[in-house]
Formats: structure tokens, sequence, C-alpha cells
């Protein structure tokens, strides 16, 4: 019993853990996007996606903040495991935001294709013929926030009974996720969904922490 009894602390000190790691992973992804945008020769965020950082010389560092940013989303979805006890979909939600943290990680393992002038020496234009890895690199990122999305959706139902706020909020994120990509507006676009999606992963590994500190 008493061996039960203190591992009950050590259990939620671990989930807490796997929580501030998710709700990190938003701030890390942004803070890190933003100073290469500033930084980078060449980068136009009007024409050129926040993926396409992880092209060129300095591309490892667009390609290491997906895999940190992944890798909290999976944090956060083991740490939702392990503290969510009620609701529909508890089992759903942390599978579906797992789904979100593998993509994002395949999403920098697999680059896009260099274009329209990014990096500095690319042709000024879109590439003739995608590559296999930026194929790849499409599909993880369109299999990442669809999920999202769809832990989103989860979350609505899980909240409206609860308080009418949090559930327009959650239905307006994926609402915004759903979006069909507009094509001479997609760069911003994806910096929007990034955004909003990052937001919610932070407002809700935040929300259990608080639980556990006041339990």
């Amino acid at each position: 019993m008493a061996t039960t009894v203190a591992t009950v602390p050590a259990v939620r000190r671990s989930s807490d853990r796997l929580l501030l790691a998710g709700s990190l992973a938003g701030p890390v992804f942004f803070a890190s996007a933003v100073t290469q945008m500033l930084t980078r020769e060449g980068y136009d965020i009007t024409r050129h996606p926040i993926s396409q950082l992880a092209t060129g010389r300095l591309g490892w560092i667009q390609i290491t903040t997906f895999v940190l940013a992944g890798l909290g989303g999976i944090a956060l979805a083991i740490g939702l495991r392990r503290t969510l006890t009620e609701g529909t979909g508890r089992r759903v939600l942390p599978i579906f935001v797992g789904i979100f943290g593998a993509g994002l990680v395949a999403a920098g393992i697999f680059t896009m294709d260099p274009e329209y002038g990014f990096p500095v020496g690319t042709p000024d234009g879109p590439v003739a013929e995608m590559s296999w890895h930026s194929i790849a690199h499409s599909a993880a990122a369109a299999v990442a926030f669809t999920a999202l999305a769809a832990a989103i959706v989860l979350t609505i139902r899980y909240v409206r009974r609860r308080a009418a706020l949090p559930a327009v909020l959650n239905g307006l994120a994926a609402l915004v996720l759903l979006m069909p990509m507009s094509p001479d507006h997609m760069s911003i676009q994806i910096a929007v969904n990034g955004l909003v999606a990052f937001t919610w992963t932070t407002v809700v590994a935040l929300s259990p922490r608080r639980s556990n500190r006041s339990a």
C-alpha cells in the first residue's frame, strides 16, 4: 500500500513533465521559425511556406524544429492519455494528438523542394516535378493537421456541456484547420494554421497541469 501511495506523486510528476513538453512545442516552433524568417536571406512569408526554411545550408535548423515540435506533440498525447479520466473521446483524443506529433516529425525528416527563389540561387518559380521527399512532406503535414482538427472536434463534444466559450473557440480552431488552401495565399494560410494548431496544443497541455496542481 505504501508503495502504491508513493508511486502516485511520481506518476503525476511524470505526466506534468510530458504536458509541459507539449505546451512548449508551439512556442519553440514559432520562436525558431520567426527568427529564421527575419534572418535568412531571400525568405518571404508571402511566397514561401514555413516548411521551406528546411531547405538550403541552414535547413537543419527548421528540420530540428519540426522534429522537436513533433516530439512535443507526442509527449502531449502521452500526457493526455494519463490525465484524461472522463469524456467520451478521452481514449481517442490522445491518438489523434499523437498522429499530429508523428506527422510533424515526418514533415521534418522529409523536406520540401527549394522553389520560388529560396534558398537564394534557386530558380524563381515552382519546381517542374515534386521530389518523392517533397510529396512525403506534404502528405505528412496534411495528415498531421487533419488529425489535430479531428482532435479539436472531439474536444468540442467534451466541453460543450461545460462551457460555451471553449466550445466555440474549439469550433473556430477546427474550422480554420479544415478550410481549403488558397493557391494565392497558401504560405500565409499555412502559417495561420500552424499558429492556431500550436495555440490549441499549448492551452490543452496547460489545462490538465493546472488541475493536477490543484488536486
